[in-house]
């Protein structure tokens, strides 16, 4: 059944629409029967209420959400800019919601969504997602969703990503040409297309430069500092140890710094680093931090005005905007 209202239980039920918002409501003029009867009714359907039915009737709740992984990333922060940029000139709220890399949240809040909470969805996926189907759900009940950075690939509707396999093809390049042959690819998901974009780059600037690629050079990380760092102590004290490092993501190269300060290793004379990081910090850091600095601004204005235009054109077809918008290499300190 499409979208199923407090009307369609009420016929279900031969009740009234006023009595089965009641009993939905838990209100104690409705008995405990006639409400157990609402709500198995309820869930039979694949009942979705809506708290803001009755102030949202016949309006639009004037928010978006955006659903991230994790704030702490300063490419989700300045990507957050971008969009209020946008979505404050178009009068709307922006409402952050926080899946901290676990699929389950992202599913709630999903799904929350479908009561009509936001009018359109921005997201980059969390690392563990693997079935979109919360987001099917949205796009069946007309609501725009737009991807940035983190993407689902099987799902038709607008991505705004940057170059991922050329940046992490720069970055290995840069390693190599600064001497760098047994070079360490440190990855955060098996599930992400970015994660597998950006190895993609890294093995082919390898196979360029004639270096042979080892499996076990990609090393899965986890969301635990500690756990990261003692795995990278270990990585770094074999006798064949990485003497080039890329941290596909800020917070590992943060990490790295950590493991080889406490083995006393020097970079980039022990060990050289790369890092996709927007940190403004990383030109402070000791020594100052190579990076791959995505355009995370651009890409949050970007991903807004694609959902801004589809919330004013019921008809486009976001399948057909796929944006790529190009990261840079900044050369500093940490590769030598």
């Amino acid at each position: 059944m499409g979208n199923v209202t407090i009307r369609i239980l009420a016929r279900e039920l031969q009740l009234s629409a006023a009595t089965v918002s009641k009993a939905l409501a838990d209100s104690h003029e409705i008995s405990q029967s006639t409400k157990k009867r609402v709500l198995e009714m309820a869930a039979a359907l694949n009942y979705t209420p809506n708290p803001y039915a009755s102030s949202l009737r016949r309006k639009k709740s004037k928010t978006i959400a955006v659903v991230l992984p994790e704030v702490a990333d300063s490419f989700f922060s300045q990507a957050i800019d971008g969009i209020e940029a946008i979505a404050q000139d178009k009068g709307y709220h922006v409402l952050v919601c926080l899946t901290h890399e676990r699929a389950h949240k992202e599913q709630a809040i999903l799904h929350e969504m479908l009561g009509g909470r936001a009018d359109g969805i921005l997201i980059s996926s969390c690392s563990e997602t693997t079935a979109p189907s919360s987001i099917l759900e949205l796009q069946e009940k007309g609501v725009p969703v737009v991807f940035f950075d983190r993407v689902c690939e099987e799902l038709d509707t607008a991505k705004v990503v940057t170059d991922d396999r050329n940046s992490a093809y720069k970055a290995a390049d840069h390693l190599i040409r600064c001497g760098c042959q047994e070079i360490a690819f440190l990855s955060i998901s098996e599930n992400l297309s970015i994660s597998h974009e950006r190895i993609e780059g890294y093995k082919h600037a390898l196979d360029e430069r004639g270096i042979k690629f080892s499996p076990e050079n990609i090393i899965p990380c986890t969301h635990h500092a500690e756990d990261n760092v003692r795995l990278l102590k270990d990585i770094l004290s074999k006798k064949r140890r990485p003497d080039g490092i890329i941290a596909s993501v800020e917070k590992l190269a943060v990490q790295v710094y950590q493991a080889c300060r406490e083995l006393k290793l020097n970079i980039p004379g022990d060990v050289k680093v790369v890092g996709f990081s927007n940190l403004v910090t990383a030109s402070l850091l000791n020594p100052s931090l190579t990076t791959i600095t995505q355009p995370a601004f651009e890409m949050g204005r970007t991903a807004a005005t694609l959902l801004f235009k589809a919330l004013g054109n019921k008809s486009m077809d976001l399948s057909q905007n796929v944006l790529v918008i190009p990261s840079e290499l900044q050369v500093r300190d940490s590769t030598g």
